[in-house]
This record gives structure tokens, sequence and C-alpha cells, in this order.
């Protein structure tokens, strides 16, 4: 018969329903709802997984179907910065809060100016705008940037599925006739490769230098601002940069130049740049290393201050000495909490990963200083007497809390301490 919806969960039942016995019993109950009425098969929308679960529901923006690994973001605000935010290409993102879309989309809160998401889940139809910024509905935005969407599926039900399997493969689609070849969905759900050993920062990057126009954050009263105050210069590598990260260096008074993922080092060192900034972005660090690591190196020994964030963390880290791995779900949402090991104090957090630094790889001359307090995995390192450090999570939140911003200005002191001698 195969792996339908209704045979899989026969088989694995007592697993999952003593995992999660309300969800997965719901689950089981639509599924044999599903069996009974053909009805379901003209869905418009459908979600396939690659061991051939699959999920029903109402296709939302582009037409057309995306392949992808499909994680879950806990978020309740900033559903335009997440799926503008290039770390999640190649990834199919399942919102676990059920009203995405009720507040519209805008011309300011893209976090890029290209969208590289393969689509979106959500509980809810997105409903009527209801914010005075609001220039688009949420499904014509997602079709313009040709993202395919799917609404009315039990978003719980399915974060479940994925904490029980761990970042599994699969396809979504849109058909406005509801006629989904199912065997053909399965089939390329189960022939993408996934995100190992896949360098998606040379896609997502910048294809030449440009400087950014030194807009400040956010302000409610007079919305973004240029700084004219600039004192220091900072080169910012892009391996998939976020807008709020550039914002956050014209907060304290920094111009950035931002180059892209391959700029030679010795072509950044003539620029004589008083710091380098490595950003967040997609895929597989160590595929990415194999230009990064290099790049970074030869920037190290030339005594740079150097500040990460995310994949700028993980191959920092990389090029001192350590490894990565893929995490099993990796952390994706604004609620969680790292503790700094060295105020041991809890900040709480914005992240979108999938790969992590291994602990049992980092060298003696690195110290750790931030720690997750979900896993215990490595959040944050330091060598103090050479200037560099980084974070795996997003102190410049956009979406998220703001504990961590104080890193900027750590940043900002480093390369004080530089320059002073």
């Amino acid at each position: 018969m195969g792996l339908t919806t209704v045979n899989l969960f026969h088989i694995r039942r007592k697993t999952l329903l003593k995992r999660f016995p309300l969800t997965h019993e719901l689950y089981l109950r639509q599924a044999l709802k599903r069996k009974k009425d053909k009805s379901y098969n003209f869905s418009t929308g459908i979600l396939v997984f690659e061991d051939g679960t699959k999920f029903f529901g109402n296709g939302i923006g582009y037409e057309g179907n995306a392949i992808g690994e499909v994680c879950f973001n806990t978020s309740i605000t900033g559903y335009q910065e997440i799926i503008t935010d290039p770390s999640y290409s190649d990834q199919i993102i399942n919102f676990t809060f059920p009203h995405i879309g009720n507040v519209g989309t805008n011309i300011e809160d893209n976090e890029a100016d290209k969208t590289w998401v393969k689509g979106i889940i959500l509980n809810c139809d997105i409903t009527e705008p209801s914010n005075y910024r609001s220039v688009k509905k949420l499904d014509i935005w997602l079709k313009k940037r040709k993202i395919v969407g799917i609404f009315g599926l039990d978003t719980r039900t399915i974060t479940n599925y994925i904490r029980d399997v761990g970042a599994p493969k699969g396809t979504i689609q849109f058909l406005k006739k509801g006629n989904h070849n199912f065997k053909d969905l399965l089939n390329k759900s189960r022939s993408w490769n996934g995100l190992i050993g896949l360098d998606l920062a040379k896609k997502v990057t910048c294809k030449k230098p440009y400087k950014w126009k030194s807009l400040k954050s956010w302000n409610k009263n007079k919305g973004y601002v240029k700084n004219k105050k600039i004192i220091y210069k900072i080169i910012a590598i892009d391996y998939g940069i976020k807008k709020n990260q550039l914002r956050c260096f014209s907060d304290i008074n920094c111009s950035v130049t931002v180059v892209p993922a391959n700029f030679p080092a010795e072509k950044i060192i003539k620029l004589k740049p008083d710091g380098v900034f490595l950003s967040n972005g997609p895929g597989d660090p160590a595929a990415t290393g194999k230009y990064a690591i290099p790049i970074v190196r030869k920037l190290i020994k030339k005594k740079l201050p150097i500040f990460g964030i995310c994949l700028g963390h993980q191959i920092l880290s990389l090029a001192l000495g350590a490894k990565t791995k893929k995490m099993p779900l990796g952390h994706r949402g604004a609620n969680h909490p790292v503790k700094n090991l060295i105020t041991n104090k809890v900040e709480i957090t914005s992240q979108n990963h999938g790969f992590e630094v291994d602990l049992k790889s980092i060298p003696k001359q690195v110290k750790i200083t931030h720690k997750s307090l979900f896993d215990g995995s490595i959040e944050g390192v330091e060598v103090k007497e050479k200037r560099l450090f980084s974070v795996q999570y997003h102190p410049e939140a956009n979406p998220g809390p703001q504990d961590s911003k104080y890193l900027f200005e750590k940043f900002l002191n480093n390369i004080r301490k530089r320059k002073n001698g």
C-alpha cells in the first residue's frame, strides 16, 4: 500500500502517542477522515515529507511547488523579517504562531532585497491587514516574490512531527485545480540532497561591494534616519547579511562597506578597515568554509578586530580550528535563553540556525562565552587577546528581543583598543 498518512501513523502510533498523546491522536483521526472523504484529494495545497507523510490545506501565494528542509519558527512577531532573512534559503518555514499576515507587509521591514525562502506553512487563513504601516496583503506579497504557501494545517502537529524525525526534507505545492501528483512530490522530497555539504552563501551574497546607506535602527516617530556622524570604518563580509545588522553599525557611528563572501583578504586589507564583520547566512558552514576560512585566517594575521554572527560565528570558529556539525532540529525563534558565561546573566535571544560549532572540537586558545539553556550548545566564543569574538544567535534581532545588542558596542570597544594601541 505504500507509506500513506494513515498507515505511517499506524506503524509508529505507539511511539508518537507516547510522546504527543493529544496532537497525534487528533492527527490520526484527521488522517482516517481523509481516507474516507475523497474531497480532501482536491485541496489546493499539500505538504509531502520524504517518508511519505502528507498534509493537506489551502494554497496561498505563488502557484507551484518548492522543495526544501522543513523547519519551524516559534516567533509571534516579525514574520516579514523572518521570511526575508537570507539564512532561510532552501527552507520551508512552519510558523507555530497562528496569526501570520494579520499586519500585512510594508516596504521597510524586509531584511534583504531578495527572498530566498522556499515556502511557508500557516495555521490560519491570512486576514485583512490591520496596521497603519501595511501596504500589501501577505498573500499578494508572497505571490510577487514567488513564494509557495499553504494554510489550514495543524502547525503544532507538524512541529511535533519535525521534532520526532529531525529536520525532514519536504515538498510544498499550491495548485488551484488541486490535481496533486503524490508520487511525484514524494520523489522530489526524496531526491533533494539536503543542506549538508551545501554552500548557499555563494548564492545569496552580493555580487559586488557596496556601501551601506548609514540608516539607523527604526525610530517610531522618524522611521529610518541616516547617521551623518561617521567615525569608524567596517568591512562586512556578506554570507547572507540582514539589513538590521547594518543599521546596528550605523547606530554606533560606523560606516559599512559590504563585500561578497569570496572577496579576497588582500582587497579587504587595502580598504583599511577598523574592523571586520562576518555576517549570518544559510547552508553548511564547512562547505562555505572552503573559501571563507583562508580569507578569515589572513585577516586574523593582520590583527584586525573581528565580530561574527550566526554563520559568521561558525566561519570564525572553523578558522580558529574548531569543527561544525548539523543539529537534529536547529534553533529558530525569538525566545531562546542563552547564558553569558562571563557575567552569569541570561539573555533572551533571537535565533535561526541548523548547524552548530562542535563542543568537542574547540581549541584550547578559544574561550566559550555563551551557551544555550535549551540544549547546552555553544552560543558564543572569544579569543580576547586577538580581539576576536562571535555569537551563534542574532543580537540585532528583527524580530526578537534586544538583550544582546551590547555586543555591537563590545566590537566597537575592540576597535578603539586597537586604534589606541
